[in-house]
């Protein structure tokens, strides 16, 4: 997929959207980061935000190349992960002052979110110059946040440009690698969810996206031998397939083409990790460990032999108790939320029995557990290190109440109506 003809956007698409997407520059090159000097042109007063290991691997280059345009420079300092909450984007909103006309983030998921939350809250325009291939959100229009204690995606506007420095991505801990990997070969997942809430909800669908994003899966399937080896091609074609599904979002207007089941059951585990002060993986590893656990809850949707035998049932009282022992001090919030939606006052299980014989088309139309082992395994991850990490009564959890998280339906529902 060619990113120069994402970025020109489509017209009269057969969904009945038109798709844009307003990135100005996709750079993904060797020495990429001397691109700023002309790429910033006619900006004067330019804050550059990064971690502490992001600025000594990029960052430093970055306030160099920008000479007397460069302003200013945040570089957050932690003890373990940045968290992109409430503190860290005061911590940024400080910096902004009246003359600045440009926010330049150096790094990866949180550094992105930042800039691009708050960039968007003072209506201005921001670049990100990427620091590892590890994970989708460089061109999406949401900003990934915790605000609290819960995972939200707010909008957001996307970058005017990104910046990517092959030589510094291929560098990067193999972990994010394998996170960028794992993020992409987890739309196996979510293009299923997608296809199951447009026949059960009627949701919107645009297939010239979905088929895209397939593409895009497919050609990063083949590259886990040259990631392996930190080939630069291979490095530069799994940032390219990161950026292109993003403006694929863009182009919907949400994150629908990117997530779905496989990222509810990571972001559970980050927020439960982050309530009760447990470790968690990276988001795009837990993703590819996710995807695995979506595919058996297909697999084990499809034995169901007879579904005029399944009616829905709901026991609030129980379902309350168990959200509260999950999620602590951020049930409210949980419970706030599907309160709102009023799912659990829907019989979806009536609109299963009518559709069934296409649900478990769709539900068929996805490799399998086996399948996504494979994938998984072709990076090097292991999925016993994922049992050892969480156990099986989180994961069993993570199962039933993951959903719970989100505004979006997904196969974790459709496995909560029926066989929970």
């Amino acid at each position: 997929m060619n990113i120069n003809d994402l970025l020109r956007g489509k017209t009269d698409c057969l969904c009945g959207k038109d798709h844009v997407c307003p990135i100005k520059h996709v750079i993904i090159q060797e020495n990429a980061i001397d691109e700023l000097a002309h790429t910033t042109a006619g900006y004067n007063d330019i804050l550059v935000v990064a971690d502490s290991n992001t600025f000594d691997v990029c960052g430093r280059r970055v306030t160099v190349a920008l000479g007397d345009k460069l302003a200013d420079t945040l570089i957050y300092n932690r003890r373990g992960v940045l968290v992109p909450n409430e503190e860290a984007i005061a911590e940024l909103d400080e910096r902004v002052t009246a003359s600045t006309d440009l926010i330049i983030g150096v790094g990866s998921g949180v550094i992105n979110d930042l800039c691009k939350h708050v960039s968007h809250k003072h209506g201005l325009p921001y670049y990100i110059v990427a620091t590892a291939p590890s994970m989708d959100g460089y061109a999406s229009n949401g900003a990934a946040l915790i605000l609290d204690g819960m995972k939200v995606t707010l909008n957001a506007n996307v970058p005017r440009a990104i910046i990517a420095d092959v030589d510094a991505l291929a560098s990067a801990p193999f972990e994010m690698i394998q996170a960028g990997y794992g993020d992409i070969i987890g739309k196996y997942s979510c293009l299923n969810d997608w296809k199951l809430s447009h026949l059960v909800n009627g949701e919107y669908i645009c297939n010239y996206v979905m088929d895209l994003t397939y593409e895009t899966v497919a050609d990063t399937a083949s590259l886990a031998d040259g990631l392996n080896r930190r080939d630069r091609k291979a490095v530069k074609a799994l940032m390219e397939a990161l950026v292109a599904v993003g403006i694929l979002m863009s182009y919907v207007g949400n994150s629908r083409p990117a997530s779905g089941s496989e990222h509810h059951l990571s972001h559970y585990f980050e927020i439960v990790g982050i309530v009760h002060g447990e470790k968690y993986f990276p988001h795009g590893i837990d993703v590819c460990y996710s995807a695995i656990e979506t595919a058996r809850l297909r697999e084990r949707l499809l034995e169901i032999e007879d579904i005029n035998a399944y009616s829905a049932h709901f026991e609030r009282e129980k379902y309350e108790q168990n959200i509260r022992r999950i999620y602590g001090s951020v049930a409210d919030e949980v419970l706030a939320l599907q309160h709102r939606l009023g799912w659990y006052d829907v019989d979806r299980v009536a609109v299963y029995r009518e559709k069934w014989a296409d649900i478990c088309d769709i539900l068929a139309d996805c490799p399998s557990s086996a399948q996504m082992l494979k994938l998984t395994q072709k990076i090097g991850l292991s999925y016993d290190d994922f049992n050892a990490m969480y156990g099986e009564k989180r994961i069993s959890d993570a199962r039933l109440y993951a959903k719970d998280l989100k505004d979006r339906y997904s196969v974790l529902w459709m496995y909560f109506d029926l066989l929970r």
